[in-house]
């Protein structure tokens, strides 16, 4: 089960995205989950950042239809969690809220967050999931 954070389902609508062609391949593939909070990052990133409401509305539909049930709700233990994780690798809260949600279930965290993610092997990027 492939954890998918916000970069990633945002870059399947960015032209120049490096990533672009993996997510997609990620999205036909199945097998995703994601965190109640992807949906506002992504309406976010592309219907506020990017100007474009009705494309985010079809980003945010699209990740529903794709993880339906594995949409996971931010409880105390992973808020508290994700805390910590914050704290000890120098991320935000929402980062780590996904690293938190992928080492609970898991799963493996897929991000286009290169900088932040993947370079400290807390994810992979999204052509690694696609090819391992």
């Amino acid at each position: 089960m492939y954890l998918v954070d916000a970069s990633v389902w945002v870059s399947l609508v960015e032209r120049d995205s490096p990533h672009r062609e993996a997510a997609a391949s990620l999205v036909r593939n199945g097998g995703l989950a994601a965190l109640d909070l992807t949906l506002h990052e992504v309406g976010n990133a592309v219907g506020v950042k990017q100007g474009d409401a009705t494309e985010a509305g079809r980003v945010v539909r699209l990740l529903l239809r794709c993880c339906r049930d594995r949409v996971l709700a931010i409880d105390a233990e992973l808020l508290d969690a994700s805390l910590q994780l914050a704290a000890e690798h120098g991320l935000t809260a929402y980062d780590a809220a996904y690293v938190a949600a992928a080492q609970r279930n898991g799963w493996t965290l897929v991000s286009a967050d290169v900088a932040d993610l993947v370079s400290k092997g807390l994810a992979v990027a999204p052509d690694a999931a696609v090819y391992p």
